[in-house]
């Protein structure tokens, strides 16, 4: 439109109708802008200098299958040899005699001649018990029997002149008869006697209580001075024998057979004990089986016996027993440790590594036997003097690379070991410096 005569006409861009703007310095206006950059050129440096160091860095090589170089493990061969079939079971130290010594008689506790603790041999004394009233029965026991000899001495003396009379019809018949029976009455007075006199010998020497066993005094359970009975709960003091000593385990009843079979033969069963820590303390024999199972738990008591020279075993002690029920001839063996269970071939199996000269390892499914402690038993798949991992196995594959204990590693360009190195294949003697060892077994692989 234009405009009308008298208005002012004003030009928008006219700086004089717009009030004044103070000028702010670049930096301060887009610093927020100028920050992000700054952040990401710092970011894009640290990533070309990571880059640059780790193209500085050679690629480890790679080694068959897709995996970094040999893997270090641990190796063993497999050996021909016995194979022992033991039987374990828990077990209690139980002595052969285990006596409570008590007085058989009443009376005054006068000595103690033991000592707590003491080993004694049978018929060392070990406590008196005051003799004084039973040698004064003894005593008035033998009085009586010597006045009763003479009562029958003088009848029977009177019975020969009554026979004599009677010959001559000077007495009757009737008296003869009545002293014939005074006669047998002092006779049978006398045999009471005699009873009489040897329990009275019999009660003194019980005043003399003696070990009736050889073996070990426990301690003592009443005081000198004090008044004994034969009622005595706990008796005087308690003796077991400990050489030799038995220990009675069980084992459950599917070995019965074998085991009776074994002693009906006459074959001497070994047994070895061992403590918690199971450290060997005592060597043994199997002496007998119980004649029962025990319907509740499925299991057999035996009993066997342990010389216990330096006394080893202790009554009540819990040790852990080894009962040797065969000896198997001839058997391929390895450690436990070399056996996997997976399915390397798509089947769940047990199998092996077994090294190659060129120290590769191939799997080997093999059939296991007896188990004895950290040896088993191979029956197939193996054969004596081959090499197994027994270590690293959990990185392995079938066809992998393998460092030996004492085999120098191999450079990336697949150079040969240094010199001195032990052949591909072979084990490594304990102790050999450099050896590796590898982590521990995990999770069994899966063939490719």
């Amino acid at each position: 439109m234009g405009s009308r005569i008298g208005e002012v006409v004003t030009n928008d861009q006219d700086p004089q109708f717009f009030p004044p703007v103070s000028e702010k310095p670049f930096i301060v206006r887009h610093w927020k802008g100028l920050l992000v950059v700054l952040v990401i050129a710092l970011l894009m440096i640290a990533f070309v200098l990571y880059l640059r160091q780790k193209q500085a860095i050679p690629a480890p090589a790679r080694g068959r299958n897709g995996q970094n170089g040999p893997v270090a493990v641990s190796v063993a061969t497999a050996v021909a040899g016995d194979m022992q079939v033991k039987i374990p079971a828990l077990g209690t130290v139980t002595p052969l005699a285990t006596i409570t010594v008590r007085t058989q008689i009443t009376g005054n506790l006068q000595k103690i001649f033991f000592t707590e603790g003491q080993f004694v041999h049978q018929g060392d004394p070990l406590a008196q018990i005051d003799p004084r009233p039973y040698e004064a029965a003894l005593q008035q026991m033998e009085g009586i029997w010597q006045r009763d000899q003479a009562l029958f001495a003088d009848a029977k003396l009177d019975l020969k002149r009554y026979e004599g009379l009677v010959k001559e019809d000077s007495i009757a018949q009737q008296t003869l008869d009545t002293q014939r029976a005074l006669v047998q009455q002092y006779a049978g007075t006398i045999q009471a006697d005699e009873g009489q006199v040897k329990t009275a010998q019999v009660n003194l020497a019980y005043t003399h209580i003696v070990s009736p066993v050889t073996g070990r005094v426990g301690l003592r359970q009443v005081d000198q001075g004090n008044y004994v009975t034969p009622g005595d709960a706990n008796g005087i003091v308690l003796i077991n024998q400990l050489q030799p000593i038995t220990v009675i385990f069980s084992i459950p009843e599917d070995y019965v057979s074998a085991v009776m079979k074994r002693l009906h033969s006459g074959d001497v069963l070994p047994v070895e004990a061992f403590d918690r820590a199971l450290i060997k303390i005592a060597d043994g024999k199997l002496l007998t089986i119980d004649n029962s199972i025990d319907v509740t738990t499925g299991m057999v008591k035996l009993r066997a016996e342990f010389a216990n020279a330096d006394s080893s075993l202790f009554p009540n002690q819990f040790v852990n027993i080894q009962l040797l029920q065969d000896v198997l001839k001839d058997r391929i063996i390895m450690p436990n440790a070399a056996v996997r269970h997976g399915a390397p071939n798509g089947v769940a199996t047990t199998f092996v590594y077994v090294v190659n000269a060129d120290s590769t390892v191939t799997v080997r499914t093999v059939t296991l036997g007896v188990v004895d402690g950290e040896k088993v038993a191979v029956t197939a798949g193996l054969a004596a003097g081959e090499v197994v991992v027994t270590e690293g196995g959990d990185r392995l594959r079938d066809g992998a690379q393998v460092q030996l204990p004492d085999a120098a590693p191999a450079s990336a360009g697949g150079a040969a070991p240094a010199a001195g190195a032990r052949p591909p294949g072979k084990p490594a003697a304990p102790g050999t410096p450099g050896a590796r060892r590898a982590r521990p077994r995990g999770k069994p692989p899966q063939s490719q």
